[in-house]
């Protein structure tokens, strides 16, 4: 699947989890997209939960909803400290309004409980934030990836290839309806 011209956030902050940042980045990368990470402050080093860094690209400040094609929200503990900022949150919830693809691993299930964008759609997460899907209205499901429309979900990094398989689809599938419309507009 090609990704040329997509752009796709990554969030990141402290003690995230390592394969659900570099997995993700390097896989949309690899697939052409313009894959970024996107921290409270650009050029700011963050540290996985074993210490290895990764080197926030642009700041939330500088990133607008309009302008990605997907949000990829990382697990680790680093979601607790995401949805702490109102600014991630509220790109979060900007992306899904605008129905464009929010990826979600692991703990980072916190997130689309603070953007309340889970009721009555299915999704998955780690197993201990259970809880915290379904009283934010979530369909729970303990599937290895969970798609509803726009919304990618998974569980662990095991599950990592399926989360990023679905990732490239949805991107790739919305990448095409939207050239799709532009030649058909071009045309009229």
């Amino acid at each position: 699947m090609e990704l040329t011209g997509a752009k796709i956030a990554v969030l990141v902050e402290n003690y995230y989890q390592e394969l659900e940042v570099w997995y993700p980045l390097l896989r949309c990368r690899e697939a052409g997209a313009d894959a970024f990470t996107v921290a409270a402050e650009a050029g700011q080093t963050y540290k996985s939960k074993l210490g290895y860094p990764v080197v926030a690209d642009r700041s939330i400040d500088s990133v607008r909803a309009e302008d990605l094609d997907a949000v990829v929200i990382p697990g680790g503990w680093a979601p607790d400290f995401l949805r702490q900022d109102e600014r991630m949150v509220e790109l979060v919830r900007q992306m899904d309004r605008q129905g464009k693809v929010v990826a979600s691993i692991c703990h980072a299930g916190w997130m689309l409980c603070s953007a309340r964008i889970l009721k009555g759609r299915r999704a998955t997460s780690y197993k201990s934030i259970r809880d915290d899907m379904i009283n934010a209205g979530a369909d729970y499901r303990d599937e290895e990836v969970v798609v509803d429309g726009n919304l990618i979900t998974s569980r662990t990094p095991q599950d990592l290839p399926a989360f990023c398989r679905e990732i490239l689809r949805l991107v790739s599938s919305s990448k095409k309806a939207s050239r799709q419309a532009s030649e058909v507009g071009a045309k009229s």
